[in-house]
């Protein structure tokens, strides 16, 4: 098909945030190649966000888990009186063989054995692997810049969805420490999702002996993400949030102990991942250390 006929792109991504974050990079190229198409979005109701300041966004459409997948059932319903031009499913679901379609792009889920960027990129045949991006609107970056309004600051992001992918709270007040005596003019801006849970990790950050701003819980993906861009560098676990902050084109350092980094380190300009000593997939966050996270945001933001 010629991009010219392509009108009317389903859009199939994650219910994740981290793994939604990833797929912007394919979507915005597919922006840039179907000029004339709009965009309907079906993903989960954390990751929505992404997507709302998203040009040509037709619709999205929020994935809710069910029994029996019935949550399939519900997009099928949703989706099957369309004719699309083409469909792209990143979760290779059978919904997708159902729907009326002139192209379909059906991409494999589960666990694989290379970054997910590049799995993603390779089934569009492109190359190298678009990064990912995100979507900010000028009412968003107006709302962080009264919350970050100077000139220095470094995020971090001290929480995780699993307990597992959590560096020690006390390991990143010691971090913030040696930034700070790096960049005396430096100030924290700490970044985590809503909830109280949520909050009660970041707690002993938040009521560290450092200029600490509270930017978690309350603000919106395009928010976060328009913040993200004032920063001047990330660290943080392994998280949606870390996906978002590289896709901000930040330098960008994620902390990777029991997770995959081999698929999912953080994709970006200046991204890289500082890993836990130990067997890939099974290593301690307790393995690593204060001085390595810190000699590798210096290497990195030295780089910049």
């Amino acid at each position: 098909m010629q991009s010219s006929t392509i009108k009317n792109i389903l859009f199939i991504t994650s219910t994740r945030l981290g793994d939604a974050v990833i797929s912007t990079g394919i979507l915005n190229n597919l922006l840039q190649s179907c000029p004339d198409a709009e965009f309907t979005i079906a993903c989960g109701s954390v990751a929505a966000g992404i997507f709302d300041r998203m040009p040509r966004r037709k619709a999205t459409l929020i994935m809710e888990k069910q029994r029996y997948d019935l949550h399939w059932f519900k997009l099928w319903q949703q989706c099957i009186l369309h004719p699309w031009d083409m469909i792209v499913d990143l979760r290779g679901s059978a919904i997708s063989y159902t729907l009326r379609a002139k192209k379909r792009i059906v991409i494999r889920g589960g666990r694989i054995k290379q970054r997910r960027i590049e799995h993603l990129a390779s089934a569009l045949k492109l190359q190298p692997a678009p990064l990912p991006v995100a979507w900010v609107g000028e009412e968003d970056k107006e709302k962080a810049k009264q919350y970050l309004p100077d000139d220095f600051y470094i995020a971090l992001a001290p929480t995780a969805n699993w307990s597992g992918k959590v560096w020690d709270i006390n390991r990143f007040i010691a971090l913030a420490q040696k930034i700070q005596i790096l960049f005396p003019k430096s100030k924290f801006a700490v970044f985590y999702g809503a909830g109280q849970q949520e909050y009660a990790m970041a707690k002993p950050l938040l009521d560290a002996e450092l200029p600490i701003i509270n930017v978690g819980g309350g603000f919106n993906l395009p928010e976060v993400a328009a913040m993200f861009q004032r920063c001047k560098g990330f660290v943080g676990n392994d998280s949606g949030l870390m996906h978002l902050a590289a896709a901000c084109q930040i330098p960008v350092l994620g902390l990777f102990g029991p997770s995959q980094v081999t698929e999912y380190a953080p994709a970006g300009l200046y991204a890289r991942a500082v890993v836990a000593k130990g067997e890939e997939g099974k290593a301690s966050m307790d393995n690593l250390s204060v001085d390595k996270v810190f000699n590798a945001f210096k290497a990195l933001y030295q780089k910049y």
